[in-house]
């Protein structure tokens, strides 16, 4: 219980809880008005639980509409969200923080989840693909065309090379020739970058959301954010570049279950119910409606 403490007290100001509301018996139920109706009382049923669902910070949209959609039905499961980059919520897993489900943004930190022993056996599964994209504010006027000429910026938001779309960003430069082979992208520091690019000037950003605040805003003129954040600031941005699959390599977003020893038996269930709504049909149309591709193998 006190590790569950910690780490709401550590995802403070970027943990949403999704609660649940009554079913509803309004213009969706059957003609009889029973339909809606018996789907909530079945859920009324469960016993009251929450579960801790760590993810990535450019899901946090999606998963929030998901979860309201999970509740209609199971109405007494409080789904607590932690969103960050990708690295950091593999860190707080490995300290001890309880968690239920990590659904990463690249699968380097499920790899090293799995290594770890703190994922739940044959519960991993890919979810959907991204895509990295230039961006910058409209009517910028910047000279940037893509990555190829991201160095004319002014300034740039980027990502550490511990969160995903960071190392995506490094591993595309690579394979431009515009930064050195390495066994390990995530390695180049930030400075080496803006070395590689002529002097620009790089604001490094934690976790993906906040690259793309960054750009909003206008505090960097352009930054590498992913498509499906663009979702919503369609007015406010323009999509210098969609970077291809040839440069970044695919953008694979896996889920598993992770080992909480704390869990009782209401808590695994609802754990084990949860990734398997994530997993179907109706979720899969809901992640399309925002910017992400579930074509994934």
């Amino acid at each position: 219980m006190k590790k569950k403490l910690l780490a709401a007290m550590m995802a403070a100001g970027m943990v949403f809880s999704v609660a649940g509301c009554g079913g509803r018996s309004d213009s969706r139920a059957d003609a009889d008005g029973s339909g809606d109706t018996q789907a909530a009382d079945a859920g009324s049923e469960e016993e009251e639980t929450e579960i801790q669902v760590f993810i990535a910070a450019s899901l946090n949209t999606v998963m929030t509409e998901l979860a309201d959609k999970y509740n209609e039905k199971h109405p007494n499961v409080k789904i607590t969200f932690n969103p960050d980059s990708s690295g950091t919520l593999l860190t707080q897993i490995q300290e001890g923080y309880e968690c239920d489900i990590f659904f990463s943004a690249a699968q380097k930190q499920m790899d090293d989840l799995e290594a770890d022993g703190l994922m739940v056996e044959g519960t991993r599964a890919n979810v959907v693909n991204n895509q990295v994209v230039v961006v910058t504010l409209k009517d910028s006027g910047t000279q940037v065309t893509g990555l190829e000429d991201i160095g004319k910026a002014e300034s740039i938001a980027l990502a550490g090379g511990s969160v995903p779309v960071g190392r995506y960003t490094r591993q595309a430069l690579i394979n431009l020739g515009m930064l050195p082979e390495t066994d390990d992208p995530a390695s180049i520091t930030t400075q080496e970058i803006s070395d590689a690019l002529g002097g620009v000037e790089i604001s490094e950003q934690d976790n993906v959301s906040k690259v793309l605040i960054a750009v909003a805003e206008g505090s960097c003129e352009v930054g590498t954010t992913y498509y499906s954040d663009t979702y919503g600031y369609e007015e406010d941005l323009d999509i210098l570049q969609t970077v291809s699959y040839d440069l970044t390599g695919n953008v694979i977003y896996p889920i598993a279950r992770v080992v909480n020893k704390e869990a009782d038996e209401a808590q695994t269930k609802a754990a084990e119910d949860f990734l398997a709504f994530i997993l179907s049909d109706e979720a899969k149309a809901v992640f399309e409606s925002y910017y992400f591709d579930t074509d994934v193998e």
